[in-house]
């Protein structure tokens, strides 16, 4: 059984609720783990235990290895426990069983030792052994086992203790004699054991194997042991257990008891007797039903541990209050000498005791000593490290910057701002087989509010159509919704329940004639994707119920329903805006494209989350899914390439740097002595009066020379030149293959965000840093080298529940702390999300974050990988704000004027460049 920090795993029990709901309803749903054959109520504690199970924390009990999962340990216990059965010699696994079966003995170990003592030099028919001959071992099987009285005839027939036996053998070599039986009595000390059953008596017939199952076989580097295989090959002989052994990988303290500990079990009382287990004792023909005589024995064990564990017990609190029998005076004599040889031997104990107290009190002492003076190895656990006043002097931030909650699209609404960032994360992701051009979040955030039916927002418009053209793809029911909304009412059995003032029946008759033909009307991008409207009622109608959209009632009613006072502005382009509350009654049945405008951004946002959850299940998303990984594969293959050649070019730059500095020195040394002769040669000047002038031969060979020197010096330099063009050469080409790294990271993530969105990192307390740019079909660069920008900031999400799990096992208090570093304001709760919208705020977070924590140095290295886009993203949001703030103006004199500020919006110019129009 796999342990975790030293403690065997315990499998979870069915709960006592759940055990009587198999009575009184059986086709109840649970949630079954079949790998370990557990039982739970809910889908969360079923993930809890996965999770559990998955963490790198458990050790295989047998081989020790750790750092596994449960599973694993699992699976490398019953390698090993598969490994030892087929090695441990077969015909010995009965007798072993038989000897360990009802003894009573606290310590595996002990028993272990009792086992191996006794049959180390005992073997069974039809066991493989190795026996020794002249010096060499070869292997051999076991064919007869003769007794030490059977085989003092025996012996008259054989020539020598390892010589072939003859053809005749004795008369009683065909009798059945019992071998070992004293063997398995592990009641007999051994001395006994032996002295009646001497192993050394005994006499095996063994036969040598053939040489090609001999040990090392086919090996031409021995071929003097070759010859003596192939000599004694086949032979039958008689032999004694001083020339026999069995092979270390089969047989020894260690394999005994792994076999023994897989084997047996044993109850938790007090003198409880090894057992072995029943399908294990059925196989090898082990009894199962205690004898009498072994029950009186291991009875007796029991009462007298029992009894000594109450004398200790009376000792310390004093006799139980009852009449003391009257004894005679030989009796009092009698329990006064065993009290005084247990008080004895109390004493001793005690004295024994104190003696392992104090040598494992040292022994803590001299390991919290050693464990002081060990250096802790960084990175460590990031809440393991403590700031101290070394780090505060040096400057180091002590509390995060607070993120802003309010800065989040939605605000607090945690549930709405989750549903809003994934519909945003998935429509840009998507863009390619959606064909929906990129948009930044603030975009999509004013597009979710824009509440006028004119003019229209073509991004609402683009959005809703391609996600309906994808959910045609899909699978549904037809009239899912309407079959829900009944299925509910009968339920409730209320024909009075009424949403908004609208009953089941009045709403289900409206969606009736609504978005009937979605599947199939053409929202063409030429006309504005118009009917956009109706088909979304549609596609809610045929792929919406209860179960996967609990608001699906509350919406449509919204959808196809106003209140009384809005039927005199059915002719008007405004409607009430969505920032208004909700109307207590809707009673006037209208048109989706109108009643849509009025819809809150919870609502819209809830049907998007909705729609984009089908969609990923579509068949465009999984080939676009599948066309990533194969450009991930190809992207790094050329990564791989690009790294090799940038490689061979810096180490030719490297050699070209070392001629450099060669010609260089040598340039230094010999210029100015090469010019010498060059000067003295240009004119001819006589000596003084007793000296001859220099011979014109000498002279010749003065400027031949001088020619050589220069003709090498220009040689030289026009090297040297090759050298620098060539350097600069290689420095353009590692540039260039820089900058392909640089672009091959950055479509290598916007492949990945297809796949996975993965956060940038987690900080000391498990918060998780989003950065979504960059990702799917948006780009971090644009033509010219601009910026671009999906979301211009920085997100924070606040603790899973099994982070917040982890983090409550800890010793020490972990909510102090965050309060101190993180601020009570900045502590995020499970799920909640924030942001950091200035540069000089992500700035002061990365400074805060301490490098010498696993996690967040990965989050540091992370974030400093791309900071060159992070920051100038942030800016250039920053930026495109101010410069589209409203300023605020004295009065607006019309409608009109009012759309036509509307329309230049940023939201309201954008434009779907990849559309395709329906059909």
């Amino acid at each position: 059984m796999p342990t975790c920090r030293r403690k065997r795993v315990l499998l979870t029990e069915p709960s006592p609720e759940l055990l009587a709901a198999l009575r009184t309803d059986p086709n109840r749903e649970v949630y079954y783990l079949a790998q370990t054959g557990e039982i739970f109520e809910t889908y969360e504690a079923y993930v809890a235990r996965m999770s559990f199970y998955r963490l790198k924390q458990f050790q295989c009990e047998v081989t020790g290895k750790s750092g596994l999962d449960y599973f694993e340990a699992l699976a490398s216990e019953r390698q090993e426990a598969q490994t030892m059965h087929t090695r441990f010699p077969g015909p010995l696994k009965p007798a072993v069983l038989k000897a360990v079966q009802w003894q009573v003995m606290g310590r595996l170990d002990h028993l272990v030792e009792a086992v191996y003592d006794r049959f180390k030099d005992r073997y069974y028919p039809d066991e493989r052994v190795l026996i020794d001959i002249q010096g060499d071992k070869f292997l051999a099987r076991v064919i007869q086992v003769i007794p030490p009285k059977a085989s003092a005839i025996a012996s008259t027939s054989r020539a020598s203790p390892l010589g072939p036996s003859s053809s005749s053998s004795s008369p009683l070599s065909d009798v059945e004699q019992p071998i070992h039986k004293l063997a398995e009595d592990l009641k007999i000390p051994v001395k006994d054991s032996i002295a009646r059953d001497d192993p050394v008596q005994y006499v095996y017939r063994v036969q040598i194997l053939d040489e090609e199952q001999q040990p090392g076989a086919g090996r031409s580097h021995d071929k003097h042991k070759g010859k003596e295989a192939a000599k004694w090959s086949g032979a039958v002989m008689d032999v004694d257990c001083s020339v026999m052994s069995r092979d270390r990988l089969t047989f020894s303290k260690s394999i005994l008891r792994r076999f023994i500990r897989d084997c047996v079990d044993r109850a938790p009382a007090v003198a409880s007797p090894w057992t072995v287990k029943p399908a294990i004792a059925e196989r090898y023909g082990v009894n199962t039903v205690m004898p009498e005589e072994t029950r009186a024995g291991v009875e007796s064990i029991k009462k007298g541990e029992i009894d000594k564990r109450k004398k200790i017990w009376e000792d310390k609190e004093g006799p139980v209050t009852k009449k003391q029998r009257k004894m005679t005076a030989a009796a009092e004599e009698k329990v006064k000498a065993l009290a005084a040889a247990a008080e004895q031997r109390e004493r001793e104990e005690r004295a024994k005791a104190e003696k392992v107290q104090k040598h494992k009190e040292e022994m803590d002492r001299l390991a919290a000593e050693k464990k002081k003076k060990k250096p802790l190895r960084y990175p460590t656990e990031d809440l393991d490290i403590v700031i101290g006043d070394r780090e505060k002097k040096a400057g180091m931030k002590l509390q995060r910057p607070i993120p802003s909650r309010a800065a989040m699209p939605f605000g607090h609404d945690m549930v709405t701002n989750e549903g809003f960032l994934m519909s945003w994360n998935f429509l840009v992701v998507f863009g390619q087989p959606l064909h929906i051009s990129p948009f930044t979040m603030d975009e999509f955030e004013q597009a979710v509010r824009h509440s006028v039916v004119d003019p229209p927002c073509t991004l609402l418009a683009e959005v809703h159509a391609t996600l309906i053209y994808n959910l045609r793809t899909v699978p549904f029911n037809r009239h899912s919704a309407t079959l829900s909304l009944i299925r509910t009412q009968d339920d409730a059995q209320k024909d009075d329940d009424l949403a908004f003032g609208v009953s089941v029946e009045q709403l289900t008759s409206a969606m009736a004639d609504v978005g009937n033909n979605w599947e199939r009307a053409p929202l063409r991008h030429s006309e504005g994707r118009e009917g956009w409207e109706e088909s979304l009622v549609g596609c809610l109608k045929d792929h919406a119920n209860y179960g996967n959209f609990p608001r699906i009632r509350e919406i449509l009613t919204r959808l196809l329903f106003a209140p009384e006072s809005v039927s005199e502005l059915s002719s008007s382009t405004a409607v009430t805006p969505a920032s208004s509350p909700a109307p207590v009654s809707l009673s006037v049945p209208m048109a989706p494209s109108l009643r849509y405008y009025s819809l809150p951004p919870t609502d819209r946002v809830a049907i998007l989350y909705f729609m984009c959850n089908l969609a990923i299940s579509s068949k465009a998303i999984h080939v676009h899914m599948e066309w990533c990984e194969e450009q991930l594969t190809a992207l790094r293959k050329e990564k791989i390439e690009v790294n090799r050649t940038k490689k061979q070019y810096l180490e030719e730059m490297h050699a070209l740097n070392g001629d450099l500095k060669a010609n260089a020195t040598s340039a230094n040394g010999g210029d100015e002595d090469a010019a010498l002769p060059d000067s003295s040669d240009l004119s001819e000047v006589p000596g003084s009066d007793g000296e001859t002038e220099t011979p014109s031969a000498a002279r010749k060979e003065t400027r031949r020379t001088a020619a050589k020197e220069r003709e090498l010096a220009r040689a030289k330099q026009a090297s040297v030149k090759q050298a620098l063009a060539e350097h600069r050469r290689l420095d353009e080409e590692v540039n260039k293959l820089e900058r392909r790294l640089e672009g091959i990271e950055r479509e290598f993530r916007k492949l990945l965000g297809s796949i996975r969105v993965k956060p940038l990192g987690r900080d000391r307390f498990y918060n998780r840093v989003w950065w979504f740019d960059g990702m799917g079909a948006a780009s971090l660069i644009g033509s010219g080298g601009s910026v671009h920008y999906g979301t211009g900031r920085v997100f924070v999400q606040g603790p899973s529940e099994f982070d917040i799990e982890i983090l409550q096992r800890r010793e020490e208090d972990v909510n102090a702390r965050r309060k101190e570093e993180e601020g009570e304001e900045g502590m995020l709760g499970v799920g909640e999300w924030a942001a950091y919208n200035d540069v000089e705020e992500v700035e002061a977070f990365v400074a805060w974050l301490n490098p010498k924590g696993v996690r967040e140095l990965a989050l540091k290295n992370t974030t400093q990988k791309w900071w060159s886009h992070i920051a100038p993203g942030i800016r250039k949001r920053t930026a495109d704000l101010a410069s589209n703030a409203k300023t605020p103006e004295t009065r607006r004199s019309t409608r009109k004027h009012a759309g036509a500020d509307l329309a230049r919006e940023p939201y309201m110019l954008w434009t779907n460049r990849k559309a395709v129009n329906g059909s």
